[in-house]
Order: structure tokens, then sequence, then C-alpha cells
């Protein structure tokens, strides 16, 4: 068994983003080598996210308003975490909501998605360089 790693750096330049990732992440896989295993991504950031859905700005809107009302950025004062100086504690919560990582089935060298499925980075609380592992491993 062979395996692979690769560190993608992203930064937004706004608080709160959601970025396709799928090229980088299908890069990665075929700079591994392998042809059948498992590539798994995830966010080496608490305040990130990778997720798997449909790439559709509808759909992006309709998670930030939702997440926006899960848990409000504002008022910053209403969250125990921000005593310590952070304003972020909303972050962590949408992190949690939308989960850490993603793994994804290797196929012939190619990642091996149902319809419609393509990976992406959810950040929420932006501007500033943050890493994504990608991590293949299979023969």
């Amino acid at each position: 068994m062979k395996s692979h790693r690769e560190t993608l750096t992203i930064e937004t330049p706004s608080r709160r983003a959601f970025l396709n990732i799928t090229d980088r992440v299908q890069a990665a896989v075929a700079a591994s080598g392998i042809r059948e295993g498992l590539c798994l991504v995830n966010a080496m950031h608490i305040t990130a996210s990778v997720f798997i859905n449909d790439d559709e700005p509808g759909l992006h809107q309709d998670y930030e308003e939702w997440l926006e009302g899960l848990a409000p950025h504002e008022p910053v004062s209403r969250y125990r975490h921000n005593r310590t100086g952070e304003d972020n504690a909303d972050a962590h919560l949408k992190r949690q909501v939308m989960g850490r990582e993603a793994l994804v089935a290797v196929t012939g060298g190619r990642l091996d998605f149902g319809p419609w499925e393509q990976i992406f980075y959810g950040e929420f609380d932006g501007r500033r360089p943050k890493r994504v592992l990608v991590k293949v491993i299979g023969e």
C-alpha cells in the first residue's frame, strides 16, 4: 500500500466563504499515482470545514443563511468563548455543524463521486492562510 500527503493552503478575503476544491484534490490524487484507494480531505483549522455537496449558488446561499440563523456572528458578546478576546465562537459552531472532513473512494485514479457531488472548503473565520490536508492511500 502507498500513501501520499499534500496540504492545500487557502486564504479567503472574507470572513465566510464556500470554495470548490474538487480540482485541487483530484490533482493530489493524480500526483499520488494511486489507482484504487481512499482520499481523506480535512480542514486543519477548527473554524473551517470540508464537506461534499452540489456546486449550486442557491444552495451555498441557503447554507450561509441557515448557519447564520443557527449561530449568528453578532452580538459577539453572546458567546462565552469570545470572552477570551476572540470574536469567532460562531465559526467554531458552524464548523461543528458542517463537519471537518470528507472521505472519497478512488477508482481508476479518479475521485469516485455520485451525481453532482463536489468537495468544498467552508470558511467561517477567514482572512488568513489556512491548510487543508489531502491524504491518499491505496494501490
